[in-house]
């Protein structure tokens, strides 16, 4: 099934803004919104970065100034701000580049671990892991509720080049177990997030979500920034910027 939970559609005859949109759906579409130069920059900057990629693409891209620029563009920032209703500040930034010559899937789950500065054994935080250097922890869902994801489509993504599929309103129902997520997998109809190069995809962190192999040529490139309203957490934990 494709998608496209947008911004400014009107459900009877009052308009339904993103912000109402994600909060039922926990995703929403907003087309348009950047301009190829920025996604220019962007790609080249992805392009020069051989050392840094994974398979899947590069994590901790916050260290490139073209998307330190990014996350603060007041367009992508309006957004960010609109859906959390505060300031909203980026913390995280990853590259999924999906390609001929990097072809991969992901299983039906949740994003539940953050980047933190320093470790902490705080009761309702873990498992913990390093990646890249950068400390990680699982965290709680009401702190993952006041983090949202902004997907910027640096290519189109199509039916064919392995799109972002989403289970609706599956973030409202908290943290959930692996015989959980294949219960819903199995019993509710997906969304495939269908988006031109400039779009926007907005989701919640707990929203399952999959992505299955291109099947082809075309790449699909796609920066994931994820924001919250303050890197401070409870606990004295604090969150990374990466």
């Amino acid at each position: 099934m494709q998608g496209r939970k947008e911004t400014g559609k009107r459900r009877g005859s009052e308009a339904v803004s993103l912000h109402d949109v994600l909060e039922d759906e926990g995703y929403a579409i907003a087309p348009d919104r950047i301009q190829a130069d920025t996604l220019a920059r962007v790609a080249n900057d992805f392009a020069h970065a051989a050392e840094r990629r994974s398979r899947a693409g590069i994590r901790h891209a916050m260290a490139f100034d073209s998307v330190a620029q990014t996350a603060q563009d007041p367009r992508i920032l309006d957004i960010a701000q609109e859906i959390l209703g505060q300031p909203a500040i980026p913390f995280r930034a990853t590259l999924f580049d999906k390609s001929p010559a990097s072809n991969w899937l992901i299983v039906w789950h949740q994003d539940t671990a953050l980047p933190l500065k320093h470790r902490r054994d705080v009761p309702g935080w873990g498992p913990w892991s390093i990646k890249d250097g950068v400390n990680y922890a699982h965290a709680p869902a009401e702190v993952l509720s006041g983090v949202i994801a902004l997907r910027i489509h640096l290519d189109d993504s199509t039916l064919q080049n392995g799109p972002l599929r989403v289970l609706p309103r599956t973030h409202q129902l908290g943290l959930l177990t692996d015989d959980q997520i294949q219960a819903l997998a199995r019993d509710t109809k997906d969304v495939s997030c269908i988006v031109d190069a400039g779009g926007i995809v907005a989701m919640r962190p707990l929203l399952l979500h999959a992505s299955s192999k291109s099947q082809t040529d075309a790449p699909r490139r796609v920066l994931h920034i994820e924001y919250t309203c303050s890197l401070i957490l409870p606990s004295k934990l604090e969150l990374a910027v990466c």
